[in-house]
């Protein structure tokens, strides 16, 4: 988890497209081009008319909408045409979706949209896509139906109904289309998805989101989850969306699960995580669990988190622990990690111990 997580919450795409509004609502869908698009307005029930429309079909088609998205700097776009034309045109039937910041070199607007199709193959839903407003889209030439005035409550209830115990990539994806609707009712599912009887997968992605997009609500449920869930392993997967939430407390909880938690799993993936952020703060926990966790593997995961923090911050802290930490794997640890930093300081240090200098 801990990679693929990592490069969804950083990869930086950004975007330049239009923005087309569906008449009687108050939402932008993506530009489209190069597609046979019809629109018609939502009526009844959402799964029933999504349902009848796939049936109806002979091939390939398209049906999609657009609900207020969570707010957030977040764009939901690709890149298949190289960062020159900023996101490019994204293709329909690509894989190529990218969860992102906006780019300086693009200064796109806030998008308040996010658009969410369904692909419909043999007559049933074999694939969902989301795409933010300010995307522009190539459809492929296929039938594109977009649905005006959808209830964002009505998404919300039929996307959940992918969502199985099995980790399947389309339940994945209603996961991540839920967590970008702003409705409230995108906490309440995401919090049933988080719960313990869902499959651990299941759970991990549902928790990633709480702790992305959902803000001091995602917060809340992290915080009891982290400090009440009886799996570990669970718990210790929880450090990294805790890491990501923009709640003011979040980096005080990580902080007390690095110092605090009964696992020693758990204290060193906060470590790991923590190490990722600066100031003065983060490196006083690091060093406090160098100097008072009763666990050397979690003292050896907390000096490699010092060798993680920006702009070589824990160099001298590291040089501090390779002088006088009284354990010898914390030691010679603190050097392996000054000697892969390649900071002067550092090789500054190593030398002296090599020629005997105090």
């Amino acid at each position: 988890m801990r990679t693929s997580y990592l490069l969804l919450s950083v990869l930086l795409t950004g975007c330049c497209a239009a923005q087309v509004s569906l008449a009687g609502n108050d939402v932008g869908l993506p530009h489209i081009k190069n597609a046979k698009v019809e629109t018609v307005g939502a009526s009844g029930s959402l799964q029933q008319q999504i349902e009848a429309f796939a049936g109806r079909q002979t091939g390939t088609a398209w049906i999609g909408y657009a609900v207020p998205a969570v707010e957030s700097r977040r764009t939901i776009c690709c890149s298949d045409e190289g960062w020159n034309n900023c996101c490019g045109t994204c293709h329909l039937d690509s894989e190529h979706n990218t969860f992102s910041g906006s780019r300086d070199d693009c200064d796109a607007p806030e998008s308040k949209s996010v658009a969410v199709f369904y692909r419909v193959e043999e007559k049933k839903i074999e694939n969902i896509r989301l795409f933010s407003e300010n995307c522009s889209i190539d459809g492929g030439g296929l039938p594109i139906t977009l649905l005006s005035g959808v209830d964002p409550r009505q998404s919300i209830s039929y996307l959940s109904t992918f969502v199985s115990n099995d980790d399947t990539h389309l339940g994945r994806r209603a996961i991540d289309a839920i967590a970008e609707h702003q409705d409230a009712a995108a906490d309440s599912a995401l919090d049933r998805f988080v719960a313990s009887d869902h499959s651990e997968k299941i759970r991990e992605h549902a928790a990633f989101w709480l702790g992305v997009a959902r803000g001091q609500h995602g917060y809340a449920t992290l915080k009891k989850l982290i400090e009440s869930d009886p799996d570990d392993h669970f718990r210790d997967k929880l450090t990294f969306p805790l890491s990501q939430s923009p709640a003011t407390e979040a980096q005080d909880e990580l902080i007390k699960v690095a110092k605090q938690d009964s696992s020693s799993r758990v204290r060193g993936q906060a470590l790991f995580w923590l190490a990722q952020k600066a100031g003065k703060k983060v490196a006083g926990a690091i060093s406090d669990a160098i100097e008072n966790d009763p666990d050397t593997d979690v003292k050896k995961k907390a000096v490699f988190a010092l060798s993680q923090l920006p702009d070589h911050e824990g160099v001298p802290k590291l040089i501090e622990v390779a002088r006088n930490n009284h354990n010898p794997a914390v030691r010679k640890q603190a050097v392996f990690w000054l000697g892969q930093s390649n900071d002067p300081r550092a090789l500054d240090f190593i030398t002296s111990v090599l020629v005997g200098r105090p």
